[in-house]
Formats: structure tokens, C-alpha cells, sequence
């Protein structure tokens, strides 16, 4: 039978409890992993009458999920979410998975609308993403693949491979050479075979060269730089078993230096750790692990080192790697991140990921390496290098038609898996205060125009937005009552927003107009003609750069210009110099790039409107007399700007 992730991870863990309390006969055999059994006495014991916890009903539901009863699975979950107390990601991405074996892939938006409060939104964007991919095939099936079944995979489980200079390390179930089926302890070794040119093995032998022990020997590494190879092994003392107070027996992570020496890396006898990966550029260690604070099943961690030795506390590499589901097999190829996961969205049970790293140090969007690599199983232990003009890689997978509980594949491909995206992330700001502006909305267009993504930034400012890969997009800022930002960019353009972030000021409406003589104008400092003229003077032109600056920040906004003079000089004269002096305004608006239709008047009003008491034949001084001396940039339709 084709073992699932769960049964693997049983496989691994092999957790034996001693003296457990007393308990319900369905949660010993539930968690001795018997689920047929499991289900059988709780099922019993709801014939019976007696009532199950919420915890067993849970249980229950894991059990028949784990026998592929999802329509019985999906019942039970249904029930179990309906208490809004409960919050467990875990069984909901199981309740997920349920529903899509069962053909009811419209049922999960819903139900994640539901949860939204307690999902991160990395989640739900990872989802869409994926699910708008996965639609469009052609995308993500464009490379050609060419998968084969290794001829050494055995009757067992056969996984994990491991370049290992011109050798292949692998986990197996398989009995040694010097084993036989009746006398073989069931524990997993590590075995290796010798490359050949077409990507097959032979001579597979148990690999010697590690820490002799009775027990599991799992998932290596070999890293070239440290010359040491990284596994799981079984936690042992004095070569026996070593249990926690609760008598469980976890994994840990040990090193072997070739030719050299073993000491256990890390080791917690009441959590297991599992698929190590050792990063040269960065020191990381990277592995899989159930800490609690986690998101789902298994979530991915690293842990800093200085060659090896570590150095920090695990950090889990978050929501947008880390789902509500299991994660397990990291592996960095050429600054991208394969991975495997069990999340809702995938094709079937484990399917393999590529998440690139971007040059602020975070991941995109986890995207499915398609159906070419991944099935309707689990497929994993993805590992990838550099052959020829194109690439050599394996994978673990319990698909149908293979040798064995899980086999290892082969494959080659002619460039890198995993459709390229673009990936802007920055801070939206009000520019007068510059502080975060919330619920602005940002948007991708591609050349056509075509809408892309839309995202709103949060109470922070901040946003994200991913796409597949243009060669040439728009990005769009926008708020009620503020400006516009719109810029283009080209590909090499893009390339270089990806290394930092693309941040954004924004201009309140409110910050350029004010009030003034009853109606809405455009903030302009004072400025004066010289008398009698209509000249543009430099310093008049610095003001009106405010208009041309208004104007491209509101683009729609409709003015008229007004001037006035005071009441010194004949009336039809005023008349006519301020007409003039309009009209030089708006000439020289229209020579800076303002469109006409900003512009719908412009108007002398000579001395009609004399703002004191300076009126013909009152004294006034000078100073008075300026006040009356003025143009004004009117908002004409300030009240229906923003409907």
C-alpha cells in the first residue's frame, strides 16, 4: 500500500509511550497510528452512548481521513469547525483536502471567508495565486520534464536522495545486503549508489561511513563546503534508545565529518526534527520541525551557524512558506527555495513548491512546480543541480506505477522549474506628514492595460503585490481624496524594484486647497506683477509651478483663474490689465504641459472685488492697497471631485 505523509512521518518519528494515563481504547490506537482500529472504538463507543470530546470527535475525523474516507472525514470536520471556539489549522487544511478529494472545490472559498480572522493573509494570497496558476496549465507546465523511475527502488520506501559528489545518498526501508527480510529491525538507513551518465544507480549499498547505530538513520545531506554530512537519526545513549518523561523517542539532527567524527547537532528528546539542509552563503541550517507557535503540521526553520556549529533559537521562515498543513524537505538551489507541503490547494497530497528569495531577504509566493513533477500523492525530497546545458534532479513520490511504498525519480529539464513572478513590496506615505497611510489601494497593469493584482495597504502603509512576470507593468497608487501615483516600469526597471522597495507618497486633497473668499482654491503663495505689466516674472513662475504640480496630482481638477487689482488707476483700464494678466497665466500653464480642459476661464475682474475699505478716492497705504492685488486658482468643481 502507498504510504501517505502521516504514515512517513509515523515511519520517522516511531514515538513509543510508555505508561500513558488512562484513556479511551480509539485514542491509544489513534495514536499509535491504527487508524482503521481507531475508528472502529470510537465508533463503538458512540454506539454505546458514550460521548466523545471534542478533541475524539477530531480524532475521529483524522482517522478516517488518514484511510482516505474523506466523505465521513469531511462530515465530522464540518461539525468539529462549526464551534467557532475551536481553532486548529491543522485539521482545517485536512477539512480542506477532504472537500477537494471530493470534488467539492467550491465549498472551500467559503469556509476560508469564514476563518479569514484567524488564517494569515499570506495563506489566502498563496491560495489564489496557486489556483490562478494551476488554471492556466500552459504556464505552469511550459517546461518539458523527462521523470523515470530509478531501477534500484525496492519493494519499501525509498526517499530522500542526496547529491554526494558522484554518488546519490537516500533513506530506505530496505533491508542490507547482510540483512534478510525475517531478521530486519524495520528501522530506515541510509543508503548510497553511484551516479550513472543517464541518471540511474548502482552498486547500492548501505552507506558505512556515518555513526554506527541499531537505529534510524534518515533524509541526509552532504555538504561539499563542511565536508560533512547532515541526517535524522533516532536519539539514542550509550547506543540504546533515549525516551522524554512521557517515554517518547523523537529524532535528531547529528553531522558526520567525513573521515572524522559524529556529535549530535541537536537534539530534543520530546520533538523531532527532520529533513536537514546546511546553506554555505548563509550558515543556515535549515529543517522541519512541529515547535509550538507553529502554523499547521510541520513548518520549516533555520537555525543560524558558524560552520555548522549553531548559534541561535529556531526561526520559522513564517506565513508565506509555512501553512496550516505540513512542510518538510527544504532545499535552496541558485536563490530559490524548494519545498514540500500538504496545503489544501495543491494536486493531491504532498506537492513540491519553489518560493524565490527576493532581495529584501523574504519569499515570494510558493508556486507549484505542476503536474509534470507533482500527482494526486506525495511527492517530496525534491533536490536539483546544475548538468550540462540543463538540469539533473530527483524526487521522492508514492504515485501510481512505482516500485514500491515510495520511489525515488529521476529527472532532467533544460532551465529551473517554477514560472518567474514580480515581486514589489514598499510603504505608502502622506507626503505632507509622511506618515503610513491605510486602505490605499494599489494596482498592477500589464502593457495592455490589463488589471493584474489590486491589494490595500494596511493601518502600516505597507503593501505587496505579486504577479507572474511582464516585461513591462504599471503601478498604481490611489485613495479617495488623495493623489495619483502612477509610474511604468520595464523589465530591467523591475528587476532592480525587487532588490528594494518601492515606496510611495501620496498628496491629501486637502493639503493643496484651502478657503478663501468663499470658495475652494489652490494653495499658491503671493505673488505680484510689476505695475502696469503682464510679464510672467521668475518669481511668479516659481508659484505657479504649485499649479502644474497641483494639476498632476489631480489631474481631473477644473480651474478658473482669477485676478484682481486695487482701485488705484480708471476702472475699464483694471478691467483690461487683469484680463490680460489672466490670460498670460494661463498661456504660460499651457506651455508647462496643463491641458486646456484644466482650464475652463480665465477672468479679469479689475477692481470689483476690493477685499477693504481702499476703495476710488480713499487713502490707503501701499501695503493696503496690495491686498486687493491678487489671482486666485478656483476649484470649480471641488464638490463633485471625488463622487
Amino acid at each position: 500500500m502507498k504510504q501517505n505523509l502521516n504514515t512517513l512521518v509515523a515511519l520517522l518519528i516511531v514515538s513509543i509511550v510508555f505508561g500513558q494515563n488512562k484513556r479511551a481504547k480509539g485514542d491509544d490506537y489513534f495514536f499509535s497510528y491504527a487508524y482503521k482500529d481507531a475508528i472502529n472504538a470510537y465508533t463503538t463507543d458512540i454506539d454505546n452512548g458514550v460521548v466523545l470530546s471534542e478533541e475524539q470527535w477530531g480524532n475521529l475525523a483524522d482517522s478516517y481521513f488518514q484511510v482516505s474516507e474523506y466523505g465521513k472525514a469531511a462530515e465530522i470536520y464540518a461539525r468539529y469547525f462549526a464551534n467557532d471556539s475551536l481553532v486548529d489549522n491543522f485539521r482545517l487544511n485536512k477539512y480542506l483536502r477532504s472537500l477537494k478529494r471530493l470534488d467539492k472545490k467550491d465549498s472551500i472559498p467559503p469556509i476560508l471567508n469564514q476563518k479569514d480572522s484567524v488564517l494569515a493573509k499570506e495563506l489566502l494570497e498563496n491560495s489564489d495565486f496557486n489556483n490562478s496558476i494551476m488554471l492556466a496549465s500552459d504556464d505552469i507546465a511550459a517546461l518539458d520534464f523527462k521523470v523515470f523511475n530509478l531501477e534500484t527502488n525496492s519493494s519499501k520506501a525509498d526517499f530522500s536522495p542526496a547529491f554526494f559528489n558522484e554518488k546519490l545518498l537516500f533513506t530506505s526501508g530496505r533491508p542490507s545486503k547482510t540483512n534478510t527480510d525475517d531478521d530486519f529491525n524495520g528501522y530506515l538507513n541510509i543508503f548510497s549508489g553511484n551516479l550513472l551518465e543517464n541518471g540511474q544507480l548502482e552498486n547500492i549499498n548501505p552507506y558505512s561511513d556515518i555513526n554506527s547505530s541499531n537505529y534510524h538513520k534518515a533524509t541526509p545531506y552532504f555538504s561539499e563546503e563542511l565536508q560533512s554530512i547532515f541526517y535524522v537519526l533516532s536519539n539514542t545513549r550509550k547506543g540504546e534508545l533515549e525516551f522524554d518523561d512521557q517515554g517518547k523517542n523523537a529524532l535528531a539532527i547529528g553531522v558526520q565529518k567525513i573521515n572524522g567524527d559524529f556529535r549530535f547537532l541537536w537534539r530534543d528528546l520530546s520533538t523531532s526534527f527532520y529533513y536537514p539542509f546546511y546553506d554555505q552563503t548563509t550558515e543556515r541550517l535549515y529543517f522541519a520541525a512541529t515547535f509550538d507557535g507553529g502554523y499547521g503540521g510541520t513548518d520549516i526553520y533555520y537555525v543560524n551557524t558558524n560552520q555548522g556549529n549553531i548559534m541561535s533559537a529556531p526561526i520559522n521562515l513564517g506565513p508565506r512558506v509555512n501553512s496550516p498543513g505540513n512542510e518538510i524537505a527544504p532545499y535552496l538551489f541558485e536563490n530559490s527555495l524548494y519545498f514540500s507541503s500538504d496545503v489544501f490547494y495543491g494536486y493531491g497530497g504532498m506537492d513540491i513548491y519553489k518560493a524565490n528569495m527576493t532581495g529584501t531577504g523574504e519569499f515570494s509566493i510558493p508556486l507549484n512546480l505542476g503536474p509534470q513533477i507533482n500527482s494526486d500523492k506525495d511527492d517530496f525530497g525534491f533536490v536539483m543541480r546544475n548538468k550540462g546545458e540543463g538540469m539533473q534532479g530527483y524526487f521522492s513520490s508514492n504515485r501510481e506505477g512505482g516500485k514500491g511504498e515510495d520511489d525515488i525519480y529521476g529527472f532532467v529539464v533544460d532551465e529551473k522549474p517554477g514560472i518567474k513572478t514580480i515581486v514589489l513590496k514598499g510603504k505608502v506615505v502622506s507626503g505632507k506628514y509622511n506618515g503610513a497611510l491605510a486602505g490605499a489601494n494599489v494596482s498592477l497593469k500589464n502593457k495592455e492595460g490589463e488589471l493584474l493584482k489590486q491589494v490595500t495597504t494596511g493601518e502600516d502603509g505597507n503593501y505587496r503585490i505579486e504577479v507572474p512576470w511582464q516585461k513591462e507593468v504599471e503601478l498604481r497608487v490611489s485613495k479617495e481624496k488623495y493623489s495619483v501615483f502612477t509610474q511604468n516600469y520595464a523589465a530591467s526597471a523591475i528587476e532592480n524594484l525587487e532588490q528594494m522597495e518601492a515606496n510611495v507618497g501620496l498628496v491629501a486633497y486637502e493639503d493643496i486647497v484651502e478657503e478663501k473668499e468663499g470658495q475652494k482654491v489652490l494653495k499658491v503663495g503671493k505673488f505680484f506683477f510689476d505695475k502696469g505689466r503682464t510679464t510672467i516674472t521668475q518669481r511668479i513662475a516659481k508659484e505657479l509651478e504649485k499649479v502644474v504640480e497641483a494639476i498632476k496630482l489631480f489631474p481631473e481638477i477644473q480651474l478658473r483663474i482669477e485676478t484682481h487689482t486695487d482701485s488705484r488707476g480708471g476702472g475699464a483700464a483694471n478691467f483690461t490689465l487683469t484680463q490680460k494678466r489672466s490670460d498670460a497665466i494661463k498661456k504660460h500653464l499651457l506651455k508647462q504641459g496643463v491641458a486646456p480642459s484644466n482650464i475652463l476661464y480665465s477672468v479679469g475682474y479689475g477692481e470689483q472685488k476690493i477685499l477693504n475699505n481702499c476703495t476710488n478716492g480713499v487713502y490707503c497705504l501701499e501695503i493696503l492697497h496690495k491686498k486687493n492685488q491678487r489671482s486666485l486658482f478656483v476649484v470649480l468643481n471641488d464638490n463633485i471631485l471625488f463622487n
